[in-house]
């Protein structure tokens, strides 16, 4: 069971907290680069409870700051963004991105301090669509994360943004839960509504067994049941958890599956989630399949707007029921709510803003929850007493070649020698970093 304490060290994320200390010693992404135009409108942006502004400088250099000029803490926000500069519309001064005041412009020359003044500035890279920031210690900046979807090129990737008003967590960990699919996601259909063998399996066999296991970047786990299709074989469906705060969902056959879940705290309450997919793997019949056997389709949005939570909002949402539909939900779909994503965002918000963990009772088929936050305690703490990291954070090849995927095995096949062994065997993106 989840302690109190152990409660309060896993969902806090806070500048100070010991997660959230943590999870400042790795990149994090924060935004689509598309969202940001050269000399164009910043952008808010809040993570891990840090009011920041983002923004594109004439020559494409990506800034993200503290919002508050260091002046007199008005907010960059209403700043004018000109000249490879954010100016304060407040007293005219102006920083670049790596936060150095340029200008003083009510200061008179002979006064100018600006070389003693600067912006609260956070490394900012780009890669393939994404932006991703590191607000640790700036100078132990390692590089960034070789994550396999974001190592392929942008146009060859689906890449969606969706805030989520709850802990991340919570939300994490729908990822982890593999049980959950026959259920929330497939309780109304039987094998015979799917073509292909994978989730033949989850849907013939509601209960799978488990298997865990530590590595580097986090953890591992697979569940397997009788293979559906196939005498004499058993069904993987195998995922991971990696530093600080991604997942790696079984969403197809192992050999295929290029995609990559990421769950960064807005703050407490509030996640940012980041889905990344390879288009050619799951072509759009292939999602108009998977969520009409689910129930529905994803990703409404509603526009977005400036206000601190204001991108990637849903249309369908807690204020709404998420457009429950009852009717539905005694005939074709388990839930009445459509689309996968969507039920995942829905039980996840249920459960509360932050969920009290010590009220769960953990079963056998949460043996990765358990696994996981065994993992982000011991880093949390390791790191609260004595600057201890796990490897995978001065090391971006730490998470190369790893992938998660369902596949099919000879009874009594050691698993991980069967996964190493077909992603040995994957398309090049998965070994890009790694050579």
């Amino acid at each position: 069971m989840t302690t109190a304490n152990e409660n309060e060290i896993l969902t806090r994320v806070g500048a100070g907290t010991k997660m959230g200390e943590l999870m400042r010693q790795f990149w994090l992404p924060v935004a689509k680069s598309s969202e940001l135009v050269a000399d164009g409108d910043p952008v808010r942006l809040k993570i891990l409870g840090e009011k920041l502004i983002a923004f594109r400088d004439t020559s494409g250099r990506v800034g993200v700051m503290d919002h508050r000029c260091p002046h007199r803490c008005a907010s960059l926000f209403f700043g004018r963004n000109e000249e490879n500069g954010i100016r304060c519309v407040y007293h005219g001064w102006k920083f670049d991105v790596d936060g150095n005041c340029l200008d003083m412009a009510n200061v008179p020359p002979t006064q100018d301090f600006k070389a003693k003044v600067k912006a609260k500035a956070y490394k900012a890279e780009e890669r393939n669509g994404l932006i991703w920031i590191f607000m640790g210690v700036q100078e132990n900046a390692p590089g960034l994360p070789d994550h396999e979807a974001n190592l392929v090129p942008e146009e060859q990737m689906g890449i969606n943004f969706q805030l989520r008003e709850c802990n991340y967590l919570q939300a994490i960990e729908g990822e982890l839960d593999t049980s959950h699919l026959g259920f929330l996601h497939f309780g109304s259909v039987g094998k015979g509504n799917f073509e292909g063998a994978t989730f033949r399996s989850t849907v013939a066999n509601r209960a799978p067994e488990y298997l865990t296991k530590e590595t580097d970047y986090g953890a591992v786990y697979a569940a397997y049941r009788p293979a559906a299709e196939f005498e004499g074989k058993l069904n993987w469906r195998l995922a991971h958890f990696l530093f600080p705060c991604f997942a790696l969902p079984p969403l197809a056959a192992l050999d295929t599956n290029v995609a990559l879940r990421g769950y960064v705290p807005i703050d407490d309450e509030n996640t940012m989630c980041i889905i990344l997919f390879k288009k050619d793997n799951r072509t759009a019949e292939d999602w108009r399949e998977r969520n009409a056997i689910a129930g529905g389709d994803d990703f409404h949005n509603l526009p977005n707007t400036t206000d601190w939570n204001g991108r990637w909002r849903l249309k369908e949402n807690r204020a709404n029921d998420y457009l429950i539909d009852r009717d539905i939900q005694r005939g074709k779909s388990y839930t009445g709510i459509g689309g996968i994503i969507l039920q995942d965002q829905a039980i996840t918000e249920s459960m509360g803003a932050i969920t009290d963990h010590t009220f769960e009772h953990l079963a056998p088929s949460d043996k990765m929850i358990t696994e996981t936050r065994r993992r982000l305690i011991r880093a949390a703490n390791a790191y609260a007493k004595d600057g201890t990291l796990p490897p995978c954070a001065a090391n971006p090849a730490a998470f190369a070649g790893t992938r998660g995927g369902a596949f099919f095995t000879d009874e009594g096949a050691d698993w991980l020698e069967s996964y190493r062994e077909i992603m040995a065997q994957a398309p090049i993106e998965a070994r890009i970093a790694a050579e």
